[in-house]
């Protein structure tokens, strides 16, 4: 090959490791470190290579276990996934190459090669600067474009599973961040957050949300915020399935006060709410005005919360008058008033 066409390639990504290690019979991996240059695609494989390495050699728990043999793996390992990085975001003295980028993409998803797949799994045994570098890769791969398409949502649309794999990190504190970051860049895709959002994993946010690690439990309310918020008619959906559970059990129960009013200072959980106000089912109505009227209480409304009930005043207050339960209800009757007057004042 003529050598590469982005900017970090022009340089030799590994030293003549081969040779400090041989290479002959007996030499396992070997040929992991023969140097060269490599272009976008030959980046991809060698660095999918040494992280199957590393996976196998985990595993494999070997008596013969060299620390040097590994080191030089890892050290291989970090200056490849280095590269990727450089080649996706450019290297700070000249932007990315389209066609560099769109190249490796297209090898990263490769049918049967599971790129993304060991680079999940192998983000534990990764030296803490590396797993940076691998959220930031996979973040970018996640907004690639081929022949207009995303791939990385039909690659996950396969493979679910990785999704329980990053839902499993916020009980590891030393990759709980890392996991959550790349979660958060996977359910960019529709497909990907209603996976998550259809599974047991939501009911456990709750718990992750009152970790005692102030920085794991900010962005585990982070990640679940995005679940809810960011795709619409997923987030509908979650909400008229559980309705139930999450509006009446979760929100107004006064140990998740901080989640409460975290959710009503945001606008689009607004929106939702106002559209489920509007569903067929009476039992789904009475369950949304129960979080609505948290919206209308709350005396630090943001003004684009504030401007959507200024906006739709007079179709709340007609709603409201006209909405009833089929039993008498006192403390119903006295909740309704006091949204109506807190919307009116507006």
């Amino acid at each position: 090959m003529m050598g590469c066409l982005w900017p970090c390639a022009a340089a030799a990504i590994a030293t003549t490791i081969a040779a400090a290690m041989g290479s002959g019979p007996g030499r396992r991996g070997w040929w992991l470190f023969r140097s060269k240059v490599r272009c976008p695609v030959e980046v991809v494989r060698h660095s999918r290579d040494l992280l199957s390495y590393v996976l196998q050699d985990r595993e494999a728990h070997s008596n013969n276990h060299d620390p040097k043999r590994e080191q030089k793996v890892m050290a291989d390992l970090r200056k490849s996934i280095w590269e990727m990085k450089c080649i996706l975001y450019g290297n700070g003295d000249a932007d990315p190459v389209i066609e560099a980028c769109t190249n490796l993409t297209k090898e990263f998803f490769k049918d049967n090669t599971n790129t993304l797949r060991l680079l999940i799994v192998c983000l534990p045994y990764l030296d803490l600067e590396t797993q940076k570098d691998v959220t930031q890769v996979i973040a970018n791969l996640q907004r690639q474009k081929i022949d207009s398409r995303i791939i990385a949502s039909d690659y996950l649309e396969a493979n679910k599973d990785l999704l329980d794999i990053l839902m499993s990190g916020y009980e590891n504190m030393e990759i709980a961040i890392h996991y959550s970051t790349i979660l958060r860049d996977c359910i960019r895709h529709q497909v990907a957050a209603r996976y998550v959002l259809d599974s047991e994993h939501m009911k456990k946010f709750f718990d992750y949300i009152q970790l005692p690690d102030f920085n794991i439990a900010s962005d585990a309310f982070r990640t679940f915020k995005e679940l809810l918020t960011r795709h619409k008619s997923s987030a509908a959906e979650f909400f008229s399935r559980n309705y139930d559970w999450l509006l009446g059990d979760i929100l107004l129960d006064r140990s998740n006060t901080p989640v409460m009013i975290c959710y009503v200072m945001s606008k689009e959980n607004l929106i939702i709410l106002m559209n489920l106000l509007r569903e067929q089912s009476k039992a789904i109505q009475v369950e949304a005005f129960h979080v609505f009227k948290l919206f209308a209480a709350n005396q630090d409304k943001p003004p684009e919360i504030v401007s959507i009930l200024s906006a739709n005043k007079s179709k709340l207050i007609r709603f409201l008058g006209d909405f009833s339960l089929d039993k008498e209800d006192q403390q119903f009757e006295v909740d309704k008033a006091k949204v109506v007057a807190e919307i009116s004042m507006l």
